[in-house]
């Protein structure tokens, strides 16, 4: 039995360190999307509120494509360490905007992934136009 305690102790040992290196996942930073998107979170404050700018690959206007400003939020309360979060991109090329929401996941390798849905609204000239001007979508975004 006096075998089995320092085993134990070792296996203990182990397996905290382990659990004491889960890694969080942390939204300041570079990311890309699946088109080619760029979007870089400059800060996020106390309490989950952050800022930060976008510059989009794709666009359905002929306008130049220019980087624009987003702000959003983090649920603040997720001690988890792979909160939700929802964003607005108030694009400076053209009379629309998107809010994107969803979760900042860590992988079985330790790799950050945010997976989002988003709705982008178009101006349109008029009420009849209106079933046009919602777009709605899904992105995964990784680190640059």
């Amino acid at each position: 039995m006096v075998r089995a305690t320092p085993f134990l102790l070792v296996l203990f040992l182990a397996l905290g360190a382990h659990s004491a290196t889960v890694k969080k996942c942390n939204l300041v930073g570079r990311w890309v999307n699946d088109l080619g998107s760029n979007m870089t979170i400059t800060t996020v404050n106390a309490n989950g509120n952050f800022v930060g700018s976008y510059h989009t690959a794709v666009s359905a206007t002929t306008n130049e494509i220019q980087e624009s400003p987003m702000q959003g939020s983090q649920q603040r309360t997720n001690h988890k360490g792979q909160p939700t979060f929802g964003f607005t991109v108030n694009w400076s090329f053209s009379d629309s905007i998107t809010v994107f929401t969803g979760q900042c996941f860590v992988d079985e390798d330790g790799k950050e992934i945010l997976k989002t849905m988003w709705l982008l609204r178009s101006r349109v000239e008029n009420i009849k136009n209106d079933w046009k001007a919602t777009r709605v979508g899904i992105n995964v975004f990784t680190r640059l």
